[in-house]
């Protein structure tokens, strides 16, 4: 297998001139969220024959190349788990995918155990991959040689991978099912998560008093602060529990500060006199002003009705026993969010339960029946 890396504009249309009549390609992306900052996409990795490019978009631009490579819907592209690999490539090139394969929806649907493309590989095809770059920082600039070689192996083998899973799929009457939800993960797009209270995403916030949940956000927004000026993901800045601890001990000095178990003792020379007026500033605060979590109505449209209730666990029952009839995850089948839907909408025949978005045909034409007569109480 040839391997190139793509780092300079000559070499890019090169890759244009070799891979633009190929029918099938497959691809993978490489972000930098679990080291940096910012999950900003780091390489895109694209196999076509027997050569693996390996594009480097700090380097080179390669939208230009890679949008009528990937958004034209006659060429089939082979992906792993593409749902985030979607929305970066939206977001960093506006890029939407068009001809999608994805070698884990089959995987899912097909009942299968293992449905990382490890295991996928291991199982299907007798080949192991390594595991030493599963974390490595693919924002590091120059790459070396064996991350490279590491980076090009996600993408090699998954045309193979994708034939064995596709005849397993005719073979089981179930190409419709993937054809159906491969279709729906094509229309993914980037959207920004909604504003959300820092503490309340800590399940150790709910142990701690109001005034210590305003210290806890406070040192969160200070570390946030940090992170985003270095590049690095806040917890490579401090962990989360050394944070709940600052917020308990309410440190009120340096020297108390550098008592505190597990903070780096630099950055709290460098950075930790801001941490301690946000502290003191909160300590100074009167009752009226402190603000611990926000009061929650459980689900967020509080608990409904009992005759709803008892509707979304007679679907719950539908759903599970067909899942293990068809031998795929529950939650694969039709999701608890789903069903809570159908319970709160009550649709009357599969035309309305059709028009309910989330709900896909091939779901209908395994357990429609059933559901509607889980909904009308007769199951």
């Amino acid at each position: 297998m040839d391997i190139r890396l793509i780092d300079r504009d000559d070499e890019l249309q090169r890759m244009q001139d070799e891979v633009g009549s190929a029918r099938r390609i497959s691809l993978d992306c490489e972000a930098a969220g679990f080291h940096r900052y910012s999950d900003r996409l780091c390489l895109v990795q694209l196999t076509a024959g027997s050569t693996t490019y390996i594009l480097d978009p700090f380097s080179v631009s390669p939208e230009t190349v890679l949008r009528p490579l990937l958004e034209d819907p006659s060429r089939e592209v082979v992906m792993h788990g593409a749902d985030f690999d979607l929305r970066l490539l939206d977001r960093d090139l506006g890029i939407h995918i068009s001809g999608l394969f994805d070698t884990q929806v089959a995987a899912t649907l097909l009942g299968k155990s293992g449905i990382g493309l490890q295991s996928l590989l291991s199982t299907e095809l007798g080949i192991d991959l390594p595991k030493k770059y599963q974390r490595a920082d693919w924002a590091l600039r120059p790459l070396p040689d064996p991350m490279l070689q590491y980076a090009a192996k996600d993408t090699i083998h998954l045309m193979d991978l994708a034939d064995r899973l596709n005849e397993e799929a005719e073979r089981a009457g179930r190409r419709g099912w993937v054809e159906e939800e491969l279709r729906e993960l094509e229309k993914i797009r980037f959207s920004e998560p909604e504003p959300a209270d820092p503490a309340a995403r800590m399940k150790a916030s709910r142990d701690l008093s109001d005034r210590e949940v305003h210290r806890l956000r406070e040192a969160l927004e200070w570390r946030d602060a940090i992170a985003r000026e270095r590049d690095r993901a806040p917890f490579r800045i401090a962990n989360d529990s050394v944070l709940v601890e600052i917020a308990r001990q309410s440190p009120q000095s340096m020297d108390e500060l550098m008592d505190v178990r597990g903070l780096n003792g630099r950055l709290a020379r460098e950075s930790g006199g801001e941490l301690l007026e946000r502290l003191a500033r909160v300590n100074a605060l009167p009752d009226a002003e402190v603000q611990g979590l926000p009061r929650r109505d459980g689900n967020g449209r509080g608990r409904p009705p009992p005759e709803e209730e008892e509707r979304f666990y007679r679907l719950k029952d539908v759903r599970n026993q067909t899942a293990e009839r068809v031998g795929i995850d529950r939650g694969a089948l039709i999701s608890n969010s789903v069903l809570t839907e159908l319970a709160a909408q009550v649709p009357r025949d599969m035309d309305e339960l059709l028009r309910i978005p989330a709900v896909r045909r091939w779901q209908v034409e395994v357990m429609g029946s059933e559901l509607l007569a889980a909904l009308n109480g007769s199951s």
